[in-house]
């Protein structure tokens, strides 16, 4: 006796993902994560500058506030996404890994150039599929 489905030779054998397991598709949102990821990353290596050279003290409490709060920031922004549905989950984890916002960078990259953990993309994030190809 086997266990599991008989399938009929040419039956289509496609069965449609329920609802809570359909993978993201990027959307607006995923677009402004992008965007706050950099800027993040920015305020972050401004924040290492400053905190490496003698002298900064104040600068470096200004840059580690904004740092702060712009990676909770980020992290509840990409969370968002996620209940959207417009960002992989290894995405947050990338960003919670402690290189921060450079995790979340490499993400969005990987995400866009590679297709990961995604399934349509959508025109707003300039990721090329095998359908469409920019140029």
């Amino acid at each position: 006796m086997s266990i599991g489905r008989n399938i009929r030779p040419g039956a289509s054998t496609s069965v449609p993902e329920p609802p809570a397991l359909r993978r993201p598709v990027p959307g607006r949102l995923f677009a402004v994560c992008k965007v706050a990821s950099w800027v993040e990353l920015g305020l972050f290596t401004a924040l290492l500058f400053f905190w490496l050279a003698p002298g900064f003290e104040h600068q470096t409490f200004v840059f580690g506030l904004a740092h702060g709060l712009g990676y909770i920031a980020l992290c509840l922004l990409i969370l968002a996404a996620i209940i959207r549905r417009e960002a992989p989950w290894p995405l947050l984890a990338a960003t919670l890994t402690p290189a921060g916002p450079v995790g979340s960078v490499i993400g969005i990259e990987l995400i866009e150039r590679r297709g990961w953990g995604i399934d349509q993309p959508s025109s707003l994030t300039g990721i090329d599929t095998p359908d469409r190809k920019s140029g």
